[in-house]
């Protein structure tokens, strides 16, 4: 089993996602590119960091009509992303479509979908419409997700093993809300630390302020990575 840290570039500073990026190389770690980063520096900032040798989970969250995903997810591969992601919720003929558009490519990006945002409790969930406990609600939309031909989904913690035990261990979990014990928990809610997610089984696990507002990025970065070998040893 094996946990790898995406290292999540939530800037809008080119520079500074550069010199995080810079840093971290020794170790030719993943990144994730979001919104704010992505809409502030467009597609140059992503070819830019590959250039410097990462790999890249091209964080937007696509959820739109099929035909439109579908040429999104295109786009995102011709970039030569690693990983890019859509929302469950977008249902079976968006995610179906999503996962054809890259299937005939040689080396296809892992397409993944979001289930239900880390940010949001039970409370937050209702609130939209949603009655079902929330970790059942996360097991439907994998489930559907698994059906329509991705390759995994974003979850929060608490549902890696629901996930891996009644879908499969191949299937990917991408796991936000990682803070490690010494960190600030800022807007998650649903969270754990690095080596209960390592322990409960989970493929990537995406962490940002942890690492990208720390003093010294790099000892961070391998702080968490002993403690996730430390669980899984």
């Amino acid at each position: 089993m094996h946990s790898t840290i995406i290292v999540a570039l939530d800037t809008r500073d080119r520079l500074a996602a550069k010199s995080i990026v810079t840093e971290l190389s020794p170790h030719n770690p993943w990144f994730k590119v979001g919104k704010a980063l992505f809409v502030s520096r467009g597609t140059d900032i992503v070819e830019e960091l590959m250039n410097n040798g990462a790999n890249i989970f091209l964080d937007l969250k696509f959820h739109d009509i099929p035909n439109t995903v579908a040429e999104a997810v295109k786009a995102a591969a011709d970039m030569g992303v690693r990983m890019v992601n859509v929302h469950c919720l977008g249902g079976r003929r968006m995610m179906e479509e999503a996962a054809n558009a890259v299937a005939h490519l040689s080396s296809p990006p892992l397409i993944i979908g979001v289930t239900v945002l880390t940010s949001m409790n039970q409370r937050d969930i209702e609130e939209v419409g949603i009655t079902e406990p929330i970790d059942q609600e996360v097991l439907k939309l994998s489930a559907l997700a698994k059906d329509c031909g991705l390759d995994g989904v974003v979850c929060s913690p608490q549902e890696i093993a629901l996930i891996k035990q009644q879908l499969g261990a191949e299937f990917i979990t991408v796991t936000p809300g990682i803070r490690p014990a010494w960190s600030a928990t800022d807007d998650q809610t649903r969270i754990t630390t690095p080596a209960e997610a390592a322990t409960l089984g989970t493929d990537y696990m995406v962490i940002g302020r942890p690492i990208i507002k720390h003093q010294r990025p790099l000892e961070a970065y391998e702080s968490i990575q002993q403690e996730i070998q430390a669980a899984l040893s």
